[in-house]
């Protein structure tokens, strides 16, 4: 008997369903009759004729028609024989294993299809017909060709309902694809179905495609935004200025500044991660990685960056820099991503101008591109300062479109790579450009203001002034804190009766304790809040 275990690698399961393998091999070595035969409509007809008069079980004949086996019938039985082909059909599995190499003019192995597409490459199917379809396509193939039908499986895992259980018409739970292709788009669900982890099953919500579709969204958006900030097509000097910007040596980008320098080097850094993901079949990390940086660095940080280019800085060098990043960046995110999201992508590649070529037969992304380490470490800092900025903004409740003062303290190194992005800074953070400041030293203003720890050898100091009226919000704060005080009593109460804690559950009587520490976390919280506010009114008017 043929050897037909272990003649193929798994993919998809090397870090979900370890328990495949073992599977596929147990099912190979350990081979036991198989009823082929089903009494269905469809499929193959079984090959086997029955003489008339005889008994089945005793006189059969095997035959490729009817033709044939009236003839071999004939021969052992006479002239007048009759025969009857069996009712039954073979097994579908039987059948489906035959599919690799049946759909391409076998047993005719000269067929052209044939001998260009067997054996192929790769078979995807669910995990669960592991042993059910993929052992006996293995099975099948060296058995009447001689090859194995491919070299790799890749495993995916089951669609689920939202609550994680297998779609069935008596649960009424199934997703129909079209009426979800309608509600949330094509992309939305490839996408969503590529997010899912490589072996393991997936349960597809509403939530979970409604994301995707605000994704898709936030893609084409970002690519609104990079149409509308390229030169005009007809504006030829500034696209030949454009397409001589190159970012495949160090130098070319130690020329750019830090937030350009920093975008086209996780770019870099992306595609050589996602290229290895996909060299590994590990397609929920490539939709994962792309999906971060997209969102993540790319629309929520460098596009805003841009603005300070493209709308303040009045420069032409710095703006061309930033148009040539924004359409490199972005080209080669939309190149990632085509595999999963092929329709918005190729809508928005012909949409960028110079398109020679569709983006499917576009070459995909060099690998080992340079990446400026020291860039990504500077702007993660800046990003830092950025965020407790906005922090504290949001705890002040600072109104969005108020702009405020803020003093910068580092060290020499810091200060200046931060202060020359004064601009950008001043943007995200939402500043008064005029009333940022940069020092080496504690400013005079310190005690008026907030302090806040950026990392070492980096703090900022915003102005209380700026952000609230202090006696208005030392008074809200007084409100606040004698409501909390009554509320954090009314709870101790219930703690300190012995019939609450003795009767009532015990998970009740948990959340009640828990509660309480919560409120007297905010207690302390706003009492702190409140001295501070009140030092500092106290220093303002030993001031005046």
């Amino acid at each position: 008997m043929p050897e037909y275990s272990s003649t193929f690698s798994l993919l998809g399961v090397s870090r979900a369903r370890c328990d495949e393998p073992y599977i596929y091999n147990h099912w190979l070595s350990n081979i036991k009759d198989w009823c082929i035969s089903r009494q269905l409509w469809w499929g193959h007809r079984i090959p086997v004729w029955y003489v008339v008069g005889r008994d089945p079980e005793e006189e059969y004949i095997v035959a490729r028609s009817s033709d044939e086996a009236l003839e071999i019938a004939q021969k052992k039985f006479g002239k007048d024989v009759e025969i009857y082909q069996d009712p039954d059909v073979l097994d579908t599995w039987f059948s489906s294993s035959l599919w690799p190499f049946s759909t391409l003019g076998w047993p005719d192995m000269l067929e052209e299809d044939y001998k260009t597409f067997y054996p192929t490459t790769m078979l995807e199917t669910g995990h669960d017909i592991l042993f059910f379809w993929v052992a006996r396509m293995v099975m099948m193939g060296i058995e009447f060709t001689g090859k194995v039908p491919f070299s790799y499986v890749y495993l995916h895992g089951l669609i689920r309902d939202s609550q994680g259980r297998k779609m069935s018409k008596t649960l009424g739970n199934v997703i129909n694809p079209v009426d979800t292709v309608k509600e949330f788009g094509t992309d939305a669900l490839r996408f969503a179905l590529a997010l899912g982890t490589a072996g393991q099953d997936l349960n597809l919500s509403t939530e979970r495609l409604t994301s995707n579709k605000a994704f898709t969204n936030k893609l084409w958006n970002a690519g609104k935004f990079v149409l509308q900030s390229l030169p005009s097509q007809s504006d030829h000097s500034a696209w030949k200025i454009l397409s001589s910007y190159e970012f495949d040596s160090e130098e070319s980008l130690l020329r750019l500044r830090l937030p350009e320098c920093w975008a086209v080097s996780k770019l870099h850094l992306l595609i050589d991660l996602v290229t290895t993901s996909y060299d590994k079949y590990y397609f929920g990390d490539v939709a994962r990685e792309t999906y971060d940086f997209f969102w993540g660095d790319f629309a929520d940080w460098y596009i805003e960056a841009s603005k300070a280019r493209l709308y303040q800085s009045g420069d032409e060098p710095i703006t061309f820099a930033a148009q040539a990043v924004l359409l490199y960046v972005f080209e080669n995110i939309l190149k990632l991503l085509h595999p999963f999201m092929p329709f918005v992508t190729e809508a928005l590649w012909q949409a960028l101008p110079n398109r020679k070529d569709p983006l499917i037969i576009s070459p995909w992304p060099e690998t080992s591109l340079p990446i400026n380490a020291n860039a990504i470490r500077r702007f993660e800092n800046f990003q830092d300062l950025t965020r407790a900025i906005r922090n504290v903004r949001a705890e002040y409740t600072v109104e969005p479109a108020k702009r405020i003062s803020a003093t910068i303290v580092a060290n020499p190194e810091v200060l200046q790579y931060i202060s020359e992005e004064k601009e950008v800074l001043a943007i995200l953070s939402r500043l008064d450009l005029k009333g940022v400041h940069f020092t080496g030293s504690l400013p005079e203003n310190a005690n008026q203001s907030v302090h806040l720890v950026v990392s070492e050898g980096l703090e900022a100091y915003i102005p209380l002034a700026d952000m609230v009226d202090i006696s208005s919000e030392v008074q809200r704060l007084h409100k606040r804190l004698v409501k909390m005080e009554g509320e954090y009593k009314g709870l101790q109460a219930r703690l300190s009766s012995p019939k609450f804690v003795e009767k009532a559950p015990d998970k009740v009587v948990c959340e009640t304790r828990e509660k309480a520490e919560e409120i007297q976390e905010k207690i302390n919280s706003t009492r702190n809040r409140i001295d501070f506010l009140e030092s500092t009114t106290a220093v303002v008017a030993d001031k005046v």
